[in-house]
């Protein structure tokens, strides 16, 4: 049976591929990836088609508008193509590298609109979106609000295992700053990469800032926005 040899697993794998090599996995980090395949257990969800999530972006558009013999333009939410990412431009994010996007997605738009934590008074778009086929997501989230634990001595196998997919799970939910480092995101996108060579579609994480989950879709055409609506600015608007 695959075990973890350390409760600090994750940790000794996230300080080699931040500070000894990104892109070529030495054996024990190569081992690591195996273990968390092996131990995994019941983390695969299945998403029907017609599912729908919330995706969030700060900012509005605006539209013309003819009243009387007056014009003046009001603000909108963000046309449709707007609202997803560019199939050849992305920045890094949690699960994706840099000109590799995914589709970043939430369980309700309350949690999409505090992911991109928005300033007071602020505009924010929300798409709604709609999946377009079965998927199969791998869920991140099992361990988010599990107990920290400190260790004095090598816990057993059982306890091991937990620990370790803890703080997986917290890696992928911490929130993404602007002063991140992007090599910061190394180790979840090597791991992100791994379900997807497993067969994945997604993957979904505990959201730290909503009440809800993160979804990222690894094909941005898993999912098709059917709405788009504004808040913020004492609006609500299609």
């Amino acid at each position: 049976m695959a075990e973890f040899n350390t409760y600090q697993a994750f940790q000794i794998f996230r300080q080699h591929v931040l500070r000894e090599s990104r892109y070529v996995l030495d054996e024990n980090a190569q081992l690591f990836l195996k273990t968390v395949l092996a131990t995994s257990g019941q983390r695969r969800r299945e998403v029907p088609q017609d599912r729908i999530y919330w995706r969030a972006q700060e900012g509005h558009g605006w539209e013309l508008i003819q009243q009387d013999n007056d014009e003046f333009e009001v603000p909108t939410p963000h046309t449709q193509d707007r609202m997803r990412p560019g199939p050849h431009a992305a920045t890094e994010g949690r699960a994706n590298p840099k000109g590799l996007p995914y589709l970043y997605l939430a369980t309700d738009k309350e949690t999409a609109m505090a992911e991109v934590r928005p300033p007071v008074g602020s505009y924010v778009s929300v798409g709604q979106f709609k999946t377009l086929r079965p998927l199969i997501i791998f869920d991140c989230s099992v361990e988010h609000n599990s107990r920290f634990s400190l260790y004095f001595e090598e816990p057993d196998v059982e306890e091991r295992e937990r620990a370790v997919w803890s703080d997986i799970d917290r890696a992928f939910s911490e929130p993404v700053t602007i002063s991140d480092s992007c090599a910061d995101y190394a180790p979840t996108q090597i791991l992100s990469e791994t379900f997807k060579r497993e067969g994945y579609d997604g993957i979904a994480y505990k959201s730290k800032l909503g009440p809800g989950f993160n979804v990222a879709l690894f094909d941005l055409q898993a999912a098709d926005i059917i709405n788009c609506f504004l808040f913020g600015g004492d609006v609500c608007q299609v």
